[in-house]
């Protein structure tokens, strides 16, 4: 009996239908319950600190809940290793995926419930607590997606998460905003919760993927290790990783300041939320759809390289806007350009770290991975971006930001000429579908 789904996919145009198979549509609804932890703890919180007067310090301290995401490679082979108890029998990656949704909907609502007014160290208590149960989160719907996609699904598939990743953050941070004018902040945090669901439903809709492969059955510090040395043991590495720890510098610190800069220049929760919010969203699709495109057409490495550039140019929008000041048109047009660059590369750049990784530790190579593309951002973030403000002002802080992307660019381009992109992707029937093979 012919599938009536497969029958009106079939009717498409080419171009659409492999985005409408099972396991982008599940790579779709991943990134949704991926996506919405960081909205809680990233710009949601922000915007909800700096309304309650917390200076700035303190608010971009709090991106140090961020880095927890960083560090998740150091728990990750633990996912890939051990089998849970009742809800193992429903498979390694499933019984992750809905143990770590449920730590993750509650860390989120326990947030939603502290007052940063009355105990602000409760109140960062909470959003490691988030930062933790999303990063876990995380390991698993990474690994689950890897797996559940073909090598010559990993463009759309990429893609799919990042739609979804996208979908989950910004739906997740509008109900916030929108329910915490009149409901308050706990019940935005409550309900934001359920968009864990999604990863929960495809779970159950998709089964155990069939491309898991069962990590040698090491034991001890052993079994942890292996997986790094795989990695390490590679041509050119240490290069690899050097890019993936230099190549998001300026984009992080972009856009984990870019809350406080609308706050500063007075823009209202109306206004961020339909610039910021909605024309950003409408932006990361569109990129996401061109970065699809471009994937398939110019390939894996030089789709990479223009995300590169176009997201390094992106930072010079925030300075603009900054020295132009309370100006909608100037927003919608900087977050439009950055929010554009972004969705290219989030489908280029995932794709590249998602081919880097090794079917049999699929959880911590990818771990290690997506934790070093922002661990530089992040800290400085954390550390010494609000006093960077302070000091030189936003037109300053954003060029500065541009120029700390540039690194990432050029040593690309090199690895590009030396023919490290090829030598670096471990699976020999991803580097043929990358090469297009």
């Amino acid at each position: 009996m012919t599938n009536p789904f497969l029958a009106q996919r079939d009717r498409l145009p080419a171009w659409l239908r492999p985005y409408l198979e099972p396991a982008p549509l599940g790579a779709f609804l991943l990134g949704i319950s991926s996506g919405f932890p960081y909205a809680m703890i990233g710009a949601t919180l922000t915007t909800r600190l700096a309304q309650d007067g917390i200076d700035k310090k303190s608010v971009t301290a709090f991106s140090l809940a961020f880095l927890v995401y960083n560090f998740k490679f150091l728990w990750a082979p633990l996912i890939d290793r051990l089998h849970l108890p009742l809800l193992g029998r429903f498979g390694q990656r499933r019984s992750w995926l809905w143990l770590s949704a449920s730590a993750v909907a509650a860390a989120v609502i326990f947030l939603g419930l502290t007052d940063p007014t009355a105990s602000l160290a409760r109140t960062a208590a909470a959003a490691v607590m988030v930062g933790v149960a999303g990063a876990t989160f995380d390991i698993v719907i990474d690994a689950y997606r890897i797996e559940l996609l073909k090598p010559e699904q990993l463009g759309v598939g990429s893609g799919m998460s990042q739609y979804g990743w996208r979908i989950g953050s910004v739906s997740a941070g509008a109900l916030a905003l929108l329910v915490a004018g009149s409901g308050g902040w706990s019940l935005a945090y409550l309900l934001c919760a359920a968009f864990a669901l999604p990863a929960v439903v495809a779970g159950l809709w998709l089964g155990e993927p069939e491309r898991h492969r069962e990590p040698n059955p090491r034991r001890g510090l052993a079994g942890v290790i292996e997986p790094l040395t795989e990695f390490f043991k590679r041509h050119g590495a240490w290069l690899v990783l050097l890019f993936i720890l230099l190549h998001k510098i300026g984009d992080t610190l972009a856009n984990l300041t870019v809350r406080l800069l609308l706050n500063d220049l007075q823009f209202s929760n109306d206004e961020i939320a339909t610039y910021d919010v909605g024309f950003g969203f409408i932006a990361y699709l569109a990129g996401i759809f061109i970065g699809g495109i471009l994937y398939a057409r110019m390939g894996m490495k030089r789709a990479v390289m223009l995300s590169l550039a176009l997201m390094a140019v992106s930072n010079l929008s925030f300075a603009a806007l900054a020295q132009m000041g309370h100006s909608n048109a100037m927003l919608a047009f900087t977050i439009c350009f950055e929010n554009f660059a972004s969705g290219i590369g989030g489908v280029a750049v995932v794709a590249y770290l998602s081919a880097l990784c090794n079917l049999s530790f699929t959880a911590t190579q990818f771990a290690l991975l997506s934790a070093a593309a922002s661990i530089v951002g992040r800290f400085i973030t954390g550390t010494t971006a609000g006093a960077l403000i302070e000091s030189m002002g936003y037109v300053n802080f954003y060029l500065l930001t541009t120029a700390a992307a540039l690194p990432g660019v050029v040593l690309f381009y090199w690895m590009i000429r030396s023919g490290l992109i090829e030598d670096s992707i471990a699976e020999t029937d991803v580097r043929r579908a990358a090469d297009g093979r």
